[in-house]
């Protein structure tokens, strides 16, 4: 599994919407993928963590996962997102794990785990992506 350290994982976050949502990237290989999102600044007008928020750590991890899985000839696309919310965080920390469900030459699909600071689950999706190759 990569660090997120790897110079060429960190510069994909510089001026993007992740770096604007405080999404931080933890852990990233084929497999699976790890990250976090504060609470704070990310909510919606009830205070709430907005559900738009949670997808986009979602698609994150899952796109992180298959750019690993791609690599190193190939690039990675989401073409399929689907996500359910299933309880209301105000405030902390949400933390997402991405695992693969299929790992094919031209298609990725990825569950997404969203979590909150107890452990218990605020979301979780399923991601889909393209795998577009120079080869």
């Amino acid at each position: 599994m990569a660090d997120i350290n790897d110079v060429s994982l960190a510069s994909t976050l510089a001026g993007t919407l992740m770096e604007r949502m405080g999404i931080t990237v933890d852990s990233v290989g084929a497999e699976r993928a790890t990250g976090s999102m504060p609470v704070a600044g990310n909510t919606q007008p009830y205070g709430l963590l907005h559900g738009g928020a949670s997808a986009v750590l979602a698609e994150t991890l899952g796109s992180f996962a298959a750019m690993a899985h791609a690599r190193p000839d190939g690039q990675a696309v989401g073409v399929d997102l689907s996500i359910t919310h299933h309880r209301a965080v105000s405030e902390g920390t949400v933390w997402g794990e991405a695992t693969a469900l299929h790992l094919g030459r031209r298609v990725a699909t990825y569950a997404i785990t969203i979590t909150d600071e107890s452990g218990k689950a605020v979301a979780t999706a399923r991601l889909t992506c393209l795998l577009k190759t120079s080869r």
